[in-house]
């Protein structure tokens, strides 16, 4: 007998609590899958309760989500006060004075059927050297301080290009907002003091301080730390990875811009974390991440404001936080997302994909009332492997230093513990440059060999495959492609040119 299928299972409210950048997003994602008459969504939030709001450096699949919301990129940018995003220029991490840089996008062209990296290092392990970003259409750009878009240009050098934004969160959580109240969400103003739940653990509504209650088939958790939905209610612990990535809080202050706005992110190694340097086409975001254990908060307060380049325009924000992921990020009809779910250090600026990554399994496995445990297991499987590779690939970038001179990286050189997986992949690749690639994974193979080779990585051997074919063919196939980006990359607009041309920053009022 076949099974019955149950109309009256189907989610028709969704509840969201919380706002800011997470809660806009899930919000604005509904708003896009649901008619309001089919799933009403609501979303509660309290002006009382502000928004960390630095989370201001995104990666390329950000585009790809204003894309799929039927976004124009140019609206968003001038709202936003947005710059573009090539990567991120790393300073100090491997040994103080050397810099390297992680970029998106391609990464060299293939030789036939071998990966170009083992292309590149044979000429380097035959005296034929360049540098590897040289290869690369997004590092050129950035280290010129130009800028196009590649969809724009394909078939050229520069069309395996990517980008991503620098944005001000807090704008892009207001232009969602519009987004989504357009589109039939409601907003509630309040602030949740009561969660009940069913007898069968199920969340049934939630009380705001004036007594208003807001039930719902569904609810999304965009709390923040306080967890209020899925930790409160529902007691699902936190899995902390402080013995994985140690620094636990940030200060971070907005400066006036300064020269040209560079089109990177900037992450500068400090004596007891790093520093970030993010460009908008208005003012300039930095902070500093840091370890408790080896610098105070008034260290590293005054150490920022001795490093920006710009005036200050707001007060230092100190921000605590810590890394990690929760036991269960779907439980019963609770999702939790943003730092409700977990927490990953912004090196590589990934707390915004995390959040979109999430609804967007959320859509795949979309249940019925009655949120079949299959549906929320798979969901949590996956999210959880998404969290952990992020978590190597940011845990990389301390490990592999040299640093010894404070005692913080002497910290990561002796004591750190470092994940089995991510162990398991630097042993691989010191081989001879194997990647050990998960399926649908963040970070592809152009980020690990910047990563590995910005780390003073190099793996032993190459692919024996090379010594079939002829020296000059190896050579000429990567000076040709090189030439070719350097050219190109020659003729386009700078960064700033590129803006002020196409999607100026435009002032909006609150």
């Amino acid at each position: 007998m076949k099974d019955k299928f149950d109309l009256d299972d189907r989610i028709r409210h969704i509840v969201v609590v919380g706002g800011g950048s997470t809660g806009w997003i899930a919000a604005a994602v509904l708003a896009h899958q649901f008619k309001p008459d089919v799933c009403k969504v609501t979303l509660v939030e309290s002006e009382d309760i502000g928004t960390i709001g630095v989370g201001e450096s995104t990666i390329p699949p950000f585009i790809g989500l204003l894309r799929g919301l039927g976004i124009d990129e140019a609206d968003f940018i001038q709202k936003t006060q947005a710059s573009f995003k090539l990567g991120i220029q790393f300073h100090d991490w491997l040994e103080k004075g050397q810099r390297y840089f992680h970029p998106f996008g391609v990464l060299g062209q293939r030789l036939g059927i071998i990966e170009f990296y083992q292309a590149w290092l044979w000429a380097q392990l035959n005296g034929h050297s360049s540098e590897l970003q040289d290869h690369a259409p997004c590092a050129v750009m950035a280290r010129e301080g130009r800028f196009y878009l590649p969809q724009k240009a394909q078939k050229t050098p520069i069309g395996g290009a990517s980008y991503a934004l620098h944005l001000d969160a807090k704008l892009a959580g207001r232009y969602l907002r519009n987004y989504a109240e357009a589109r039939g969400v409601e907003r509630v103003e309040g602030r949740v003091v009561e969660v009940f739940s069913h007898d069968n653990g199920f969340i049934d509504k939630v009380r705001l301080t004036d007594g208003r209650e807001i039930s719902g088939d569904f609810f999304i958790d965009c709390s923040g730390f306080r967890a209020l939905l899925i930790e409160q209610q529902l007691g699902v612990e936190f899995e902390d990875w402080k013995d994985f990535l140690p620094c636990n809080r940030a200060v971070a202050v907005q400066t006036e811009n300064t020269g040209a706005t560079t089109p990177y992110t900037q992450a500068s190694a400090e004596s007891a974390g790093w520093r970030w340097r993010i460009p908008l086409q208005h003012r300039t975001g930095n902070g500093y991440v840091f370890d408790t254990r080896f610098i105070s908060d008034d260290e590293a307060r005054a150490r920022l404001l001795e490093a920006v380049d710009g005036k200050p325009i707001t007060e230092p924000a100190l921000i605590p936080f810590r890394t990690g992921i929760r036991t269960e990020l779907w439980k019963h009809n609770c999702l939790s997302l943003g730092l409700a779910s977990g927490f990953i250090e912004p090196l590589e600026s990934t707390a915004i994909h995390l959040v979109t990554r999430g609804m967007d399994f959320f859509l795949r496995f979309f249940p019925g009332k009655s949120c079949d445990t299959e549906l929320a297991a798979e969901y949590n499987r996956r999210m959880r492997l998404d969290y952990e590779e992020i978590r190597d690939f940011v845990v990389m970038h301390y490990c592999l230093t040299r640093r010894r001179d404070t005692p913080f990286w002497r910290w990561w050189q002796e004591e750190a513990e470092i994940p089995q997986t991510l162990r398991e992949r630097i042993a691989l690749f010191r081989c001879q440059g194997a990647l050990r690639e998960g399926i649908d994974e963040l970070f592809h193979s152009p980020s690990w060999f910047s990563v590995f080779e910005g780390m003073g990585v190099r793996p032993r051997r190459y692919d024996a495959r090379l010594d079939n074919l002829p020296a000059a063919q190896i050579i000429q196939h990567q000076e040709t492609a090189r030439a070719a980006i350097a050219q190109m990359v020659d003729t386009l607009p700078s960064h700033d040119d590129f803006l002020r041309e196409h999607c100026p920053a435009v002032t909006i009022n609150n």
